[in-house]
């Protein structure tokens, strides 16, 4: 595949970059995924110090895995020896749109629980005592994947999370685009098959009816044990399984569909697939290029180039944690823990702009005070920007 353009520097002075001193403080990421909950503690160079993971049901109660998320941040921050006085935020990722005026998870194929909190940061901030940072779990997978991952340097991307959901975190001009509501990225709900299952989201033949992982344990529960699991497909299909095999290549076909409709729309320079169907490799991504190619625009097509993601199943609440790192206030007033270098901890490819994370109404985070927008984050998107 022809490697990926590269865009024009910008212009402006140069400018060092502002990074942190990695022992200066923690971050904490919270992943509520549809079936597992899953809770970091990363210093400031997004190195994890401690986590725990909780399977949770398909239809889990919001409110009791808000209760077991704030005893495992509890556990987490204690395993990794950090003072909660150094904790500058918590990151905190659900699968289901976010609406970016009132902070409130948007219907979708997430636990209804979730849809009836009326501010699910400040819920979790009250049981933390700590200030909290919400949004969709696959715009947090594109953020760490841009900060950290696959896609360093790359000012327009799209990150396809595929698993039980299927979503999609679109970075333009190196910034999260969420849309007016913060329902940009639904690529699950794409209409596949018109007359297809219906969809909880209301909608009858969605992709995320004919390539998330129910769907393809559902197809295989006639040839199969009823105890089919997710984790027993991947090991199947890897092991050779031809069934299993089948069902993840036919996934993989409808889904170079819809990403090559979505490049057409938006065409970025780099699409990266992450969440756990991603660990089937080639198995899923060789008939999703094949029929990217066929369905994108030839210039789409022969520009566009697809990868895996490099951080895994830690995508999102590494997401989470790089959340915060763009929106907490410093550690002290006087900036003793910022480092000046003449490199970014981060550094762009080829003079791209880093990624970041545009303002978003106060609803969507919960603090004990201030405005969301501090002079140190005003100072490191200036620092970013070059100018």
């Amino acid at each position: 595949e022809p490697p990926r353009s590269r865009r024009p520097a910008q212009s402006g002075r140069p400018g060092a970059l502002i990074g942190l001193n990695p022992a200066a403080g923690a971050a904490i990421g919270i992943d509520v995924d549809h079936q597992r909950l899953r809770v970091v503690v990363a210093n400031l160079a997004h190195t994890v110090l401690a986590e725990a993971e909780h399977r949770l049901e398909a239809d889990h109660d919001a409110w009791e895995t808000m209760s077991v998320a704030a005893e495992f941040v509890d556990r987490v921050v204690q395993q990794a020896g950090v003072s909660r006085e150094r904790v500058m935020g918590v990151g905190m990722a659900l699968a289901g749109p976010i609406d970016t005026v009132r902070g409130k998870v948007q219907p979708s194929s997430i636990s209804p629980s979730w849809v009836e909190l009326e501010d699910p940061a400040r819920e979790m901030s009250g049981r933390l005592g700590l200030p909290v940072y919400l949004d969709n779990d696959a715009n947090l997978g594109a953020l760490a994947e841009m900060m950290w991952g696959a896609g360093v340097g790359a000012g327009e991307c799209a990150y396809i999370k595929l698993g039980t959901g299927i979503g999609a975190g679109l970075v333009i001009d190196g910034q999260l685009y969420r849309g007016a509501l913060g329902t940009a990225g639904e690529i699950g709900h794409t209409t596949m098959v018109e007359d297809g299952p219906v969809c909880r989201c209301g909608n009858r033949g969605c992709l995320e009816r004919v390539a998330g992982v129910p769907a393809l344990l559902e197809s295989l529960r006639g040839s199969r044990a009823a105890t089919l699991s997710m984790q027993d497909l991947f090991d199947l299909a890897l092991s050779g399984d031809v069934g299993c095999r089948r069902v993840i290549a036919d996934a993989g076909r409808s889904i170079g569909v819809a990403v090559a409709n979505l490049c057409n729309m938006l065409n970025p320079q780099l699409v990266i697939i992450g969440g756990p169907l991603a660990v089937t490799g080639d198995i899923l991504l060789d008939p999703l290029k094949a029929s990217f190619a066929r369905c994108a625009l030839p210039a789409v097509g022969a520009t566009t180039e697809i990868v895996v993601g490099t951080l895994g199943d830690r995508a999102t609440a590494l997401g989470a944690v790089g959340l915060v790192l763009h929106e907490a206030e410093p550690l002290s007033p006087a900036g003793s823990d910022m480092v000046m270098s003449d490199r970014a901890r981060l550094p762009p490819r080829s003079g791209a702009p880093q990624v970041g994370v545009r303002p978003r109404a106060r609803r969507n985070t919960a603090r004990g005070g201030g405005d969301g927008r501090t002079e140190w984050t005003r100072a490191r998107s200036a620092v970013s920007r070059g100018g």
